[in-house]
């Protein structure tokens, strides 16, 4: 009896040592549930990446989870895209790492405040697989030369400039005409910004002026990564909800670029 007591325990110890061992990985707090394989179901899923940080210009929780939410929710509305959603109506959106094996599940996978990541060897590594073998990274909401320059750094550490170069995305690109015409890039602050400075849109003033969308293309010209710099395109979602005149100077405009981007990741 004891004997078979003790194997109980020992099994009960191994396998919680297994689950916090799943948990604790670079930038995932205890207790925040990553994506499993039994998540997707064939159906679109709203991918956001979790990378560890080094809090200077937010964290990947930026925007989280009403942006996954509510774009989930107008994607599933305005294209003919197949939602998944879970059994209480919700959009399944979900979290994976940069080194998880359900990245590769994630045609597309977002992140949020990339002017404060920080990648490691092994997840600089894995991403570069998930982007050779046709995923798309779309980069959102960091502002001014600091924050450019210290994501820059990350970025290629993934996609090495020699091989790799940055280019502005023209505006006659099909990725801004996947379903609506976009004629510009708008420059979307965040709502408190918005709120505090009455009506400005330059978080770091002129040194964020000028929103530009950056792309890195493949041999092939197709898009795997898109870098949205000096705007806050999620914030556009996450607060669609909260400030009538927020949402009419923004939210269109960023719904438009938002799903023009998603069906062209889907479709390329």
């Amino acid at each position: 009896m004891k004997r078979f007591r003790l194997i109980c325990i020992t099994a009960l110890v191994v396998g919680t040592a297994a689950v916090a061992a799943a948990q604790f990985q670079r930038g995932v707090p205890f207790g925040t549930r990553l994506a499993t394989a039994r998540d997707f179901d064939g159906r679109f899923n709203f991918c956001r990446l979790v990378y560890q940080g080094n809090g200077r210009g937010g964290r990947w929780t930026t925007d989280y989870p009403n942006a996954d939410i509510n774009m989930s929710i107008r994607f599933s509305e305005l294209t003919k895209t197949r939602i998944s959603f879970t059994p209480s109506g919700q959009p399944k959106h979900l979290l994976v790492g940069p080194t998880d094996e359900t990245l590769f599940q994630c045609p597309l996978v977002v992140m949020t405040a990339p002017g404060s990541a920080l990648f490691d060897d092994e997840e600089a590594a894995a991403l570069r697989t998930f982007l050779a073998k046709g995923g798309f990274l779309w980069a959102d909401d960091f502002w001014g030369t600091d924050q450019w320059e210290q994501w820059e750094s990350q970025l290629r550490k993934v996609l090495p400039a020699a091989d790799h170069p940055i280019v502005d995305v023209p505006m006659d690109h099909p990725m801004l005409r996947a379903q609506f015409v976009v004629t510009e890039i708008p420059q979307i602050p965040n709502i408190g910004y918005f709120r505090r400075s009455g009506g400005d849109t330059s978080e770091q003033g002129s040194d964020s002026a000028v929103p530009r969308a950056r792309i890195i293309a493949d041999s092939h010209d197709r898009v795997m990564v898109l870098m949205t710099h000096n705007t806050d395109i999620s914030d556009s979602w996450e607060r669609e909800g909260e400030d009538a005149s927020y949402f009419y100077a923004f939210s269109p405009r960023g719904y438009a670029l938002g799903i023009n981007v998603f069906l062209y990741a889907l479709t390329h």
